[in-house]
């Protein structure tokens, strides 16, 4: 897909955290932030020069305390904005150390795949969900 002209384009990486139940972690988005109060999953911007990897662990870290030991890529999407094109590099991460908890004030939930459809989950994220969704129904 091709860069509108005068359109920002932005890198972002984003994982389904699972727990021991098989319930992934959303997290909402703060005040003061672009689409505040909607649902999405942990993770944020690439920086220049960073592998999506390494910026993955860096995001789980700062946002939820958590040292990433494994992750497996599920799916690239680019989703248009009014004022961007984003391009998100999904991942689905089953192995971390350390205990989840909110670093930046965020509200955290822990859902069964079934439940994600229940909540405002940003559209960009809503390919991931089906992807999640389809994965738990066919592990049944």
């Amino acid at each position: 897909m091709s860069i509108e002209p005068g359109r920002a384009s932005l890198r972002v990486v984003a994982a389904a955290i699972f727990d021991d139940s098989g319930r992934i972690l959303i997290s909402q988005r703060t005040p003061g932030r672009e689409l505040a109060g909607r649902w999405e999953f942990p993770g944020g911007k690439v920086a220049a020069g960073e592998s999506d990897p390494t910026a993955l662990a860096r995001e789980l870290a700062e946002e939820l305390g958590i040292e990433l030991r494994s992750a497996r890529k599920v799916m690239e999407l680019t989703h248009p904005y009014p004022d961007k094109q984003v391009t998100l590099a999904f991942y689905s991460v089953a192995d971390y150390r350390g205990e989840v908890s909110a670093r930046e004030g965020q509200a955290l939930r822990w859902l069964a795949p079934a439940e994600l459809d229940d909540w405002d989950i940003l559209e960009a994220d809503r390919p991931f969900v089906l992807a999640l969704q389809s994965a738990a129904g066919s592990a049944s």
